[in-house]
């Protein structure tokens, strides 16, 4: 794959991760505190970044710190910290960088294929897949905070490389 795509979309999953971050970071400590829908979509979002960037995800489990899995039927509430999450979401962005860069044309048609069959995806695919789950969740978050604190952060274009 030519350096020129990987690196337009490292800018574009670059610039999806750095609006999670803001979305993270700009929740009022206090409503993060109150209100679990915050964390747990973060989680949520971030869990399945990290399984969509694992490249042979059969047996995926998020870092061992994290007390439940999003496989779970009924995962427990937990409010984890900010800080928590957004070392999460940089260990995430470092993966995604990797994932990105290290594609070459015979891994871009490498099938990613998890435990139940369920998705059988191209390494692009699941990459594309991966980048609309990510904006979705940074959308839902984005208008929980406009409901609650009538404010959330900036579009951001592309991110740096």
């Amino acid at each position: 794959m030519s350096s020129f795509i990987q690196e337009e979309l490292g800018k574009q999953f670059g610039a999806g991760l750095d609006m999670l971050s803001d979305s993270i970071g700009t929740c009022p400590d206090a409503i993060w505190q109150s209100d679990g829908r915050f964390s747990q979509m973060a989680y949520h979002t971030l869990f399945f970044l990290d399984y969509y960037l694992t490249k042979e995800p059969v047996g995926f489990s998020p870092p061992s710190h994290f007390s439940y899995s999003e496989f779970e039927e009924e995962p427990e509430l937990v409010i984890f910290s900010k800080a928590e999450l957004l070392h999460y979401l940089n260990n995430c962005r470092s993966k995604a960088r990797d994932f990105v860069f290290s594609l070459d044309e015979a891994q871009l048609e490498k099938r990613w294929i998890n435990e139940s069959r369920t998705m059988n995806f191209s390494m692009l695919e699941i990459l594309l897949y991966n980048l609309r789950h990510v904006q979705h969740h940074v959308g839902q978050i984005n208008l929980l905070l406009r409901q609650v604190t009538l404010q959330a952060p900036e579009w951001i274009y592309r991110a740096e490389v």
